[in-house]
C-alpha cells in the first residue's frame, strides 16, 4: 500500500504541476477571486444566472468567467488530493516504518512542505499574482515532486554501481540538480513576469546579443505584478533582462546536464538514467526555441514545463543512485 501510494504522489505531481503551468498561460490564475473556494462556492463555480449575479454582487467588480473559474478550480482539486495523499503516506509511513525500513521523516516533513505550497497558492490569488509568491509556488510544486521522486526510487530501490564510480559522480549529480533548479527559478520569473515573449528573436534578443537591460527592476523580489517597486509601470528592458538571463541560464544548464549525462552514461546501472537526461535536454532545448520562434504556443509552452519537471525527477534518481549508503564500504 505504501509503495502504491507513493508511486501514485509522483504521478499526481506530475500532473498537477503540468496543470498549473497550463493554467497559468490561460490567465486564469485569478479566475476565481477568492480560496479554498470559487466566489464563495467551494464545490463548483457560478455557472447558473442566479449565481453568477450574487457573485457579482459579493465580489464588486469582478466579471464571473465559468471557463477559466473551472480551470482554476479544477488545479486547486488536483492538488487538494494530492494533498490529502501526500497526507495518508506520512500516516503509513509512521504507522508500518518497521516494516518500511527507514525513517518515516522525508514523508512527515513532506507535509510540511505541502501545507506551505497549500498557504503560497492562496497567497498567490490574494496578492493578486505577486511575481515572488508565483515562483515560490512553482519551486513549492517542483520540490514536492523531487521529495515524492526520492521516496519512490528508495522503495524501487536504487541501481546498483561500484563505490568508486559513485564517487566519482556525486559532485556532477549535485551540481547538475542545483543547476537546473536555479534555471526552472528563472523560467519561473520569466512566466511570472509575463516576459516569454520579450525577445521574440532568435539567437539574438531583440537584434542583439546583449540587447539595452535593467536588471535592478527585473529582479526586484518584493515588488507587484508588472510594476517597480515604485509603483512605476514595469518597462520593456527589464522584462528582456528577465528573459536574456533565462537564455543565458539555459545555455548553461545545457552545457552541463550533457556533462552530467554523459559521465552517467558512462557508468554501468545508470547508462539508462543518463540517455533519458540527454533527450530530454535536447527536448527541453528545442522547446525553448520553438516558443520564441512559435510565439509561445499553448500546448509547447505546457510542454516546456513538463519536461523540466521530468529532467528534475531524472537528477533526482541521478542523485539517490550515486549518494545511497548501499554503495559504501565505509
Amino acid at each position: 500500500m505504501y509503495r502504491a501510494f507513493v508511486l501514485s504522489a509522483v504521478a499526481l505531481t506530475f500532473v498537477v504541476i503540468v496543470v498549473g503551468a497550463y493554467v497559468r498561460l490561460e490567465d486564469a490564475g485569478l479566475g476565481c477571486p477568492d480560496w479554498p473556494g470559487c466566489y464563495g462556492q467551494i464545490l463548483g463555480v457560478p455557472d447558473e444566472v442566479h449565481e453568477v449575479t450574487k457573485a457579482q454582487q459579493d465580489f464588486p467588480g469582478k466579471t464571473v468567467d465559468a471557463g477559466r473559474a473551472w480551470k482554476e478550480m479544477f488545479h486547486r482539486y488536483l492538488a487538494g488530493t494530492l494533498g490529502l495523499l501526500i497526507l495518508a503516506i506520512a500516516v503509513t509511513a509512521w504507522r508500518r516504518r518497521a516494516e518500511i525500513g527507514h525513517a518515516p521523516t522525508l514523508a512527515i516533513a513532506s507535509v510540511g512542505v505541502v501545507g506551505l505550497q497549500a498557504t503560497l497558492g492562496m497567497w498567490t490569488v490574494t496578492m493578486l499574482l505577486k511575481p515572488a509568491i508565483v515562483t515560490l509556488h512553482l519551486l513549492g510544486g517542483m520540490t514536492t515532486l523531487a521529495l515524492m521522486t526520492w521516496l519512490a526510487a528508495r522503495e524501487i530501490g536504487p541501481a546498483r554501481i561500484e563505490p568508486p564510480e559513485a564517487r566519482r559522480l556525486r559532485p556532477w549529480a549535485l551540481i547538475g540538480l542545483a543547476v537546473l533548479v536555479i534555471q526552472i527559478a528563472l523560467g519561473g520569473w520569466v512566466s511570472a513576469n509575463y516576459a516569454a515573449l520579450a525577445c521574440v528573436d532568435f539567437p539574438t534578443c531583440q537584434g542583439a546579443w546583449v540587447p539595452a537591460m535593467n536588471f535592478a527592476d527585473a529582479f526586484h523580489v518584493l515588488r507587484e505584478l508588472g510594476v517597480t517597486a515604485e509603483g512605476e509601470t514595469l518597462s520593456q528592458e527589464a522584462l528582456t533582462a528577465i528573459q536574456w538571463s533565462h537564455r543565458l541560464g539555459a545555455l548553461i544548464a545545457v552545457s552541463v546536464l550533457l556533462v552530467v549525462a554523459i559521465q552517467a552514461m558512462r557508468t554501468r546501472g545508470l547508462r539508462a538514467a543518463g540517455a533519458v537526461v540527454a533527450a530530454l535536454v535536447a527536448v527541453q532545448a528545442a522547446l525553448g526555441v520553438a516558443n520564441v520562434l512559435l510565439r509561445l504556443p499553448l500546448v509547447l509552452a505546457a510542454a516546456h514545463n513538463a519536461v523540466a519537471a521530468l529532467l528534475l525527477a531524472a537528477l533526482v534518481v541521478i542523485n539517490f543512485t550515486v549518494f545511497n549508503r548501499l554503495h559504501r564500504r565505509d
